[in-house]
Parts: structure tokens; sequence; C-alpha cells
């Protein structure tokens, strides 16, 4: 907590390793800054500061309460749990984020590991991007960078793993992989009982889409009636990111676009079922109206004497 009361997140590098500085740390702590320090967004975690007279350099962020993405799907609260609206908006959160960061930004930023873990959750549960130790800033004119593989793996876009290139298609990759885990409620990767069989979620997911299972690995927390439509369509633009050929993905700005579109079409379908509900309820309003009415009348033709009120 600061002298004003604002409560802040310290984040400390660990830059000393059997008392050697070690560089790699070292340039992902001036890397984080350099990028951070570039950019605006709400759905990305602030930098307000680091400080360098420490003997390890710390870096103050603003305070995510909620923890990670990661955490809130596999381990849900049942007293607030990961409803599909709220995993569509978190999804339309990080894509925006990760739009803004590509082309959009004034020199547009590779993240290179986008995962759920890295996706912090406010107090009010919007998403937050985080930990941009090996990100990178690349010129208008570029399409990828080349470098040493880095990531995290289940989420490692293939074409990158071959190739050591890594373009804006590759963080498409690995937002579709998040994509998957809200949608299922699965780890990216997970073993058997063994543990000598280790499973890939993308590879699953791909085969469930390939054999029409889709919605057996659907997370059964979010499957019901009203969002069925919307969990198919999120699925097959999770299929698209998760091409192996990256010319084939769509862009963040396209995902982003797409996901709002899926979003309205649900808003509007509930706002249809709501009109067709108030409808009904009209016309047996109505009815019951004229019931009551016709049944006055016939008390009227009963009855000799009116007594009215003046």
């Amino acid at each position: 907590m600061l002298a004003d009361g604002s409560v802040v997140a310290v984040k400390k590098s660990k830059l000393m390793e059997e008392k050697i500085i070690d560089k790699t740390k070292l340039e992902q702590f001036i890397n984080e800054v350099m990028i951070l320090s570039q950019i605006n967004h709400r759905n990305v975690v602030k930098l307000l500061g680091c400080c360098l007279e420490t003997k390890v350099p710390l870096l103050v962020y603003e305070f995510i309460p909620n923890g990670t993405l990661y955490h809130f799907i596999n381990q849900p609260n049942e007293e607030f749990p990961l409803i599909w609206k709220m995993r569509l908006r978190i999804a339309i959160e990080i894509a925006n984020a990760l739009s803004y960061l590509h082309p959009a930004a004034s020199i547009p930023i590779y993240h290179r590991d986008i995962k759920s873990s890295n996706i912090l959750l406010d107090d009010k549960y919007r998403a937050k991007v985080s930990d941009f130790g090996i990100s990178r800033s690349v010129a208008l004119e570029q399409t990828h960078v080349t470098t040493r593989v880095q990531g995290t793996f289940g989420y490692l876009d293939p074409e990158y793993f071959r190739s050591s290139k890594f373009t804006e298609k590759s963080d498409v990759y690995s937002f579709g992989v998040v994509l998957v885990e809200l949608t299922t409620g699965q780890k990216p990767i997970s073993s058997s009982e063994s543990k000598k069989v280790v499973r890939s979620l993308a590879n699953f997911f791909l085969l469930s889409m390939k054999e029409n299972s889709l919605l057996s690995v659907v997370d059964p927390m979010v499957m019901n009636g009203n969002a069925k439509e919307e969990i198919v369509a999120v699925a097959k633009l999770a299929k698209r990111c998760l091409n192996f050929k990256g010319k084939k993905r769509p862009t963040m700005k396209q995902v982003a676009v797409e996901l709002e579109w899926i979003r309205s079409s649900e808003e509007a379908n509930a706002i249809q079922q709501s009109a067709d509900e108030d409808s009904n309820t009209d016309e047996m309003t109505e009815a019951l109206g004229v019931a009551s009415f016709s049944t006055s009348c016939s008390v009227l033709k009963d009855t000799v004497t009116v007594f009215i009120d003046t």
C-alpha cells in the first residue's frame, strides 16, 4: 500500500542466481518496462513505475485482486460460477487487447506468451493481459521476429516451433487455446494417471470438432439451451485460430469483431425471447381481461338495479 492508500502489486525480478546477474532475466525486466510504457489499454495491466534503487529491480503494477483466469477456470467458485456470458465477455476483452497490441498500436507488439495464467481478473472480473517479459515490438513493415523459441508448452504455435519465426498469427494461435479453455473448462496440457501420456487440449479439441463431438467436451457449467448456438460459433472460431498454417488464421481484429458479433447475436436472441415472453404475457392478460369483461356483463344482465358512486 502506498502513502496515498492505493494498493499496488510489486514484481521482483529474479536477477541474482548464485550472486551472478542473470542476463536473460535482466533483459526481460528491461523489455517489460519498455513495452508497457508504450501501452495504454483498459484490458492491459498498467505499469505504474519501477524501482532501481534496490539491489534487485522492482516493477510496480496496479493491483488486480481476483487472480488469474487459469485459476478461475480450473478452481471454480461455487458462489460465483464462471457462466457462459462472463466467459464470452472475457474472451472479447482479451481479443480487444491483442487487437490493440498488433496493428492498432503505434508500434505493433507481439505478446508471445498469451495463456490463461497471464490473464488477470480485476474486482469486476474484467480481463487484464499481463507479463510482457518476452514480448517484442516490431516495425510496421515487419511480418515476423526470428528468435529462439520461447513461450509455454500447450500454447505454442506449431509453425513458430518449427521455424523460430514468430508472427502476429502466433499470438492468434495462443489465443485460440485460451478460447478452448473457456469453452471446455480443461487445462491446456494434461496427463494420464500413469503420467506417461501427455494430452494437448488443442489437438483434443480439433479432433472433437472433426468427429462432430464438440458438445461432449464442452464444460457442463456453461451448457444450456440458450448458449448452445453461441458456444458452437465460438468453437468454430477457435478452430480457425488453431489452424496449423498461420496464413489461414484470422487476425486478432477479425477475431474481436466476430466475438462481438456472436455476443450481439446472443443479446438479440435474449431480447427476442424476452419480447416473445412479453407478447405471450400480453396475450394472456388480454384474454383474461376479455374473460373478466364478459363475466361482468353477465352479472349486469342479471342485476336489476346498478348503483354508481358519484
